[in-house]
């Protein structure tokens, strides 16, 4: 008689906040922490790269002077009403910045998101993590720019649980940016983005 075994899926470790924040410290590379659960980040193309930095650029010099950071995707970012850590690709929050309690490097209060959708991660960017954001009593304002087409998707916070969304494909079109009332031509968040 032939006795057929089964074979059980492993159960996937799950980490505390606590063990993934000592080990990212250390870590040579990002890794996010979803509920338990820490996800390595892969890097990003130059275009994802070029994306980030054209609005970056575009908006370091128009905060100058005002009560306001500004991050890049090296900040992390701790949303506890869904036990998660992340890294924006860029973020801006209100000054004084209000830290995850116990932490000196992760924030807790952006105001403005803007993450460079990749093929990998658009769905989840647009769905379960806008859905993360959503829960931060400061944030107003969520970008997601598109890497492989002009396409821009605009959220802004208009009351308490109420967002309106924008879409944009036309470079010319001026977006407005409700936080400071700044406006940015969609060329310019893709200068020197070369398509394939």
């Amino acid at each position: 008689m032939m006795i057929t075994q089964i074979a059980t899926p492993t159960p996937k470790k799950t980490y505390t906040v606590e063990e993934y924040l000592e080990l990212e410290v250390n870590a040579e590379t990002r890794s996010e922490y979803r509920n338990g659960e820490i996800i390595s980040m892969t890097g990003g193309t130059p275009n994802h790269n070029e994306i980030a930095v054209n609005l970056l650029a575009f908006l370091k010099p128009l905060l100058r002077g005002k009560p306001y950071r500004l991050f890049s995707a090296d900040q992390r970012l701790w949303i506890p009403a869904f036990t998660q850590h992340t890294y924006p690709d860029v973020m801006v929050a209100a000054k004084p910045l209000e830290m995850q309690i116990g932490r000196k490097d992760t924030i807790t209060n952006p105001c403005f998101i803007a993450e460079v959708l990749s093929r990998s991660t658009k769905n989840y960017d647009r769905s379960e993590k806008f859905a993360a954001y959503r829960t931060i009593d400061t944030f107003q304002e969520y970008l997601l720019i598109d890497q492989y087409r002009i396409h821009v998707e605009h959220h802004v916070k208009t009351a308490v649980n109420q967002w309106l969304f924008s879409e944009y494909d036309d470079p010319a079109v001026t977006l407005s940016l409700k936080f400071l009332d700044l406006q940015i031509q969609i060329a310019d968040l893709y200068d020197n983005i070369d398509f394939e």
